[in-house]
């Protein structure tokens, strides 16, 4: 019971270190929380290179695709140590269910009943330099129309090629 005592008053200690979560770079998703003396905190001079491999959907349609929240809630950690966005070099391929994030918002709102969550925030990543794939062989398998995805959309021939070229590029490849 003492353990537990310790364990509550560590985390309300903790709690009581870290900043409100900053989402200024991705409003949309997830904020940062700066945490005081913690270890492995974003640097301004540090260059980030990521894939985020996406293929889940979110849990509720209003929400964003995971690996999208994910890539978006990191570069709102850059943002709040004021580090350059240009030291992220994020990419996102989608396939699997997680293409969908890609659908016109009238064909998404048809199928989900609200709009579609992940455009806007697309949009703002792309400004901020991500770049953006969905799988063709998703789409051929799957028979989806590449004309109910937004016009912006990449499509590239195979969503795990390029995870590996950017792996073999060094970029770290992160799933959701």
């Amino acid at each position: 019971m003492k353990a537990l005592g310790f364990l509550l008053l560590g985390i309300a200690s903790l709690a009581a270190q870290s900043s409100p979560p900053n989402s200024v770079a991705v409003p949309t998703a997830d904020g940062y929380v700066e945490i005081a003396k913690a270890a492995h905190a974003p640097a301004k001079d540090t260059k980030y290179q990521a894939i985020f491999d996406a293929t889940r959907l979110a849990e509720k349609p209003t929400q964003l695709v995971p690996a999208l929240n994910m890539a978006g809630s990191e570069l709102n950690a850059l943002a709040a140590v004021n580090a350059p966005l240009t030291n992220a070099k994020f990419v996102v391929v989608f396939h699997g269910p997680a293409v969908d994030g890609w659908l016109k918002n009238d064909t998404y709102r048809a199928k989900y009943g609200t709009d579609n969550p992940n455009l806007e925030t697309i949009g703002r990543m792309r400004k901020a330099g991500v770049e953006f794939f969905v799988c063709g062989q998703y789409l051929a398998g799957e028979k989806i129309d590449a004309r109910s995805l937004t016009p912006e959309v990449i499509v590239a021939a195979d969503a795990l090629l390029v995870l590996m070229e950017y792996q073999n590029k060094g970029y770290a490849v992160l799933s959701f």
